[in-house]
Formats: C-alpha cells, sequence, structure tokens
C-alpha cells in the first residue's frame, strides 16, 4: 500500500516503513488534461487494486454540505482518468468538518473506508483550534 500526501511541504520528499510510502507535492499524470490533479491525500493499494482520494475541507458552517458535493465533483475526472488509464478502482472520500466542528452525516461512513484508527473528535477538536486560531490573527489578540 502506498500512501501520497500533499501539504505545505515545497520541497518534493519522500519516507518509507514496511509497505507504506509517503511522498509529498506529486502530480498525479494522465493522458488527458485534468484541471484537479492534487487531492490532498492518496492511498494506493496496488494489492486490492484500489486507489483512494481523500480531500479534507473545513469551511464555514453554512457552506460544510456544499463543500462536500463540490470535493466529490471536483476530482470526479481524476478518478474517471485513474480507472481507464491504470485499471484501479478509484473511489473519493470528502472528510469534511465545518469550522466549529459541525460533521457531515456521511462522515462517519467515509471514515471507516481509509485504513487506520479515526477519532472524530480530535478531527472536530483540530478543526475548532484552527478556526479560532484564525479569528485571533484577524482580530490581532495573539502576539
Amino acid at each position: 500500500m502506498m500512501i501520497l500526501m500533499y501539504g505545505e511541504i515545497n520541497s518534493s520528499s519522500s519516507s518509507s516503513n514496511n509497505n507504506t510510502n509517503t511522498n509529498n507535492n506529486n502530480n498525479n499524470n494522465t493522458d488527458r488534461e485534468v484541471t484537479a490533479n492534487r487531492p490532498d491525500i492518496i492511498i494506493k493499494n496496488t494489492k486490492e487494486k484500489t486507489y483512494t482520494l481523500i480531500e479534507v475541507a473545513i469551511p464555514a458552517d453554512r457552506n460544510f454540505v456544499q463543500k462536500e458535493a463540490e470535493k466529490k465533483l471536483k476530482y470526479k475526472s481524476l478518478c474517471i482518468e485513474i480507472e481507464r488509464m491504470w485499471n484501479l478502482k478509484c473511489t473519493i472520500i470528502p472528510v469534511i468538518i465545518g469550522a466549529t466542528g459541525i460533521e457531515t452525516r456521511s462522515l462517519r461512513k467515509n471514515l471507516e473506508s481509509v485504513p487506520g484508527k479515526h477519532s472524530i473528535l480530535s478531527l472536530q477538536k483540530t478543526a475548532i483550534l484552527g478556526a479560532s486560531h484564525i479569528i485571533r490573527k484577524v482580530l490581532q489578540c495573539e502576539t
């Protein structure tokens, strides 16, 4: 299994641990031009012939349902190209939590599809702390 993650890392780096490889800052090269070709996390399982695109977002609470649909639609063309080119079953998993910790109805089901342990409570806590940090920065409460 190979896991690719994209973040704020400018240089390309990679590491491996047993059967898991982690690479940062890689584009998905396809035969046809795909505008959205850099999801947040990619899990490629060669044994099961699956390719999972995970997109993470923390939108305003009034937009979190629309954001889930937007993420699925955004990467649909990439998923189709991956299935066509590499003959792998591709799925898109949006992980959307509102800025105040509200979760979508499908979040629990979506996280069950991702390998490993996941705590919705810790995801919510991270979203709330991140939102409060941004608010403090905007209001210049932090020094």
